[in-house]
């Protein structure tokens, strides 16, 4: 039985479109909420960074509950966290929504 050779460049292809899709998901679940939306949009509106403590005024949420939208939301990577002092900051990555926009653009075709 002779064995094929495997394609590499095919193979590193597809695990870079799966990668991809992997992040479109995480992306698109993270959108899936009201919540995180309304971090989005506040973190959008103040120039694309915005404090911790007042997303924590914007939203009606207890503390542990803000803390884990903001973390899906960096998992996504729609986020960044920055320290600064003893505060937090998040920076909106104009790179992720871009790409995600232009995924969902090529679905029009």
């Amino acid at each position: 039985m002779k064995r094929g050779k495997i394609d590499t460049f095919a193979f590193v292809n597809v695990f870079i479109v799966a990668v991809n899709i992997k992040q479109i998901e995480k992306i698109s679940k993270a959108l899936g909420d009201s919540n995180r939306l309304k971090i989005l949009h506040y973190i959008s509106n103040k120039g694309g960074s915005g404090q911790c403590a007042e997303i924590q005024q914007l939203l009606d949420l207890a503390q542990p509950s803000i803390s884990h939208h903001v973390k899906i939301l960096i998992e996504a990577g729609l986020i960044e966290p920055e320290k600064e002092g003893r505060n937090h900051k998040y920076t909106l990555n104009e790179e992720v929504l871009e790409e995600y926009m232009n995924f969902l653009e090529k679905l029009k075709a």
